[in-house]
């Protein structure tokens, strides 16, 4: 039998010796699809997939500064538990009014415009329903998408991907970590790849003999076996990559990215998703969040401006430089979902800081997004409804909010296979609604059929609403 060959798998295997026999070298991951016609990547035949951006905000963000209560009862007690930390109502430093009883970060602010367009909704008291304050543990709990087992041996994009009947085949560039390792919820996918920079994606050959040494690559790799193939769709990849010049990329609509990795990462999402290659999911993270001291006063401080000012200028630069209006809307099949693995005591510590909590915020920005407004149920923070007399409780687990997007807008019903003992899930209903909801089953049935369709006005990125 013919053998077969992830693209990982094809570099790990093949690098080494394209190398040694051609004197250049791969710079980056390169892949194949055996299946795929033609063989150089046609962008218009891939030009339909939804796209999810996954930001993890690694530390515990400290959700109740991001969106805290600005009127009631609630505000007192917020008020009182942090007397330093608080972010004001009124004069300078204010939160921003979202709808009378939330307001949002005033370092936020190059968001708001996209809560005031709906194109940004807010999730609050969110999060892992696991009792546990370890950093670790919870992220591998919500990147594996099994809360209290961490032996999983794939994550749950990793699942999502290996279970979705809807992607098009030829979809040669389906998952990537931008940055410099794999994300844990594609853990055991192969093809997903990590990467920094889309101009270091390339052969790097002697600058007087690369026409050459392509040739002679070329030349190696003719013919139909499986490792044939292998080299000449990684090479036409390679190929297409560089022909888009990405070193000399300039973001539209005036988009200015913030500077640092956070910022260099979502511009290289951008990149790629405008090469229409067919990248389907990326994930990108921002570190930081573990704010334990000198977090700040009120609204200024290493929170506001080492954290939440680049946070939000990246993601509005992200949406800018993608929101390319009729002919070129890439933002308006993108989803991007932001989260952590959990927030900080509502009460503030002697230094200045808070400490691990529970209870958390998430953000939904995107034009498949119904914003401009703050969801989930809201428990309050009187003593007696804290999580352990300590924490923002949680009512909506964070699985709910990525089942959303993954039957509404990735059109993948395989919950039980994504998210394993998860159930009872029904929608927030804080997405457009691309694919019809699961009609519900009748007493006496125990199989589901699913017949998802897209919608005809969502089906192209070059489409008008």
């Amino acid at each position: 039998m013919p053998k077969t060959i992830s693209r990982r798998s094809f570099l790990v295997g093949c690098a080494g010796a394209i190398a040694a026999l051609a004197g250049s070298r791969l710079t980056s991951l390169a892949f194949y699809d055996p299946s795929a016609e033609p063989a150089i990547p046609v962008p218009n035949a891939i030009n339909s997939a939804e796209r999810l951006i996954v930001v993890f905000l690694r530390g515990g963000w400290d959700a109740l500064n991001v969106v805290p209560p600005i009127a009631g009862e609630d505000r007192g007690h917020y008020e009182s538990a942090r007397p330093r930390l608080k972010i004001p109502v009124s004069g300078a430093g204010a939160a921003i009014n979202l709808n009378g009883q939330f307001g949002l970060h005033p370092a936020m602010a190059p968001l708001f415009p996209f809560y005031q367009a709906k194109k940004l909704a807010l999730i609050h008291a969110v999060g892992l329903q696991y009792d546990t304050r370890s950093h670790f543990d919870a992220m591998q709990y919500i990147e594996l998408g099994t809360p209290g087992l961490k032996t999983a041996g794939t994550g749950w994009i990793t699942r999502h991907l290996q279970t979705a009947s809807n992607l098009p085949g030829t979809l040669l560039f389906p998952a990537l970590s931008a940055g410099g390792s794999q994300a844990s919820s594609l853990l055991g996918y192969n093809d997903a790849v990590a990467m920094n920079n889309p101009n270091s994606f390339r052969l790097n050959g002697h600058w007087q003999y690369e026409d050459e040494q392509r040739a002679a690559l070329r030349d190696l790799y003719t013919g139909d076996i499986w490792l044939q193939t292998a080299g000449t769709e990684a090479l036409n990849m390679i190929d297409t990559i560089e022909s888009t010049n990405p070193g000399n990329y300039i973001p539209a609509n005036g988009a200015v990215y913030p500077n640092g990795s956070f910022g260099d990462n979502l511009k290289t999402i951008a990149q790629l998703i405008k090469m229409q290659i067919g990248l389907h999911v990326a994930t990108v993270d921002l570190g930081g969040w573990d704010t334990h001291e000198q977090q700040g006063d009120g609204s200024t401080g290493y929170f506001a401006t080492n954290l939440l000012t680049p946070l939000a200028q990246g993601l509005a630069a992200f949406y800018k430089d993608l929101d390319g209006g009729c002919g070129s809307n890439f933002i308006k099949r993108t989803t991007v979902i932001v989260m952590s693995e959990f927030g900080r005591r509502l009460k503030e510590n002697a230094n200045r800081g808070t400490d691990h909590g529970h209870g958390s915020v998430m953000l939904a920005l995107g034009g498949t997004v119904k914003g401009g407004a703050v969801y989930g149920q809201w428990p309050g923070l009187n003593n007696a409804n804290l999580y352990d007399g300590a924490d923002l409780a949680i009512t909506t687990d964070y699985r709910r909010i990525l089942s959303e997007i993954l039957t509404r807008r990735l059109g993948n019903f395989n919950l039980s296979a994504i998210f394993p003992g998860y159930t009872n899930y029904a929608p927030l209903d804080f997405l457009l609604n691309a694919y019809p909801d699961p009609t519900p089953i009748p007493p006496g049935l125990d199989k589901k059929t699913f017949l998802p369709a897209i919608n005809a006005p969502g089906a192209s990125d070059n489409l008008c609403p």
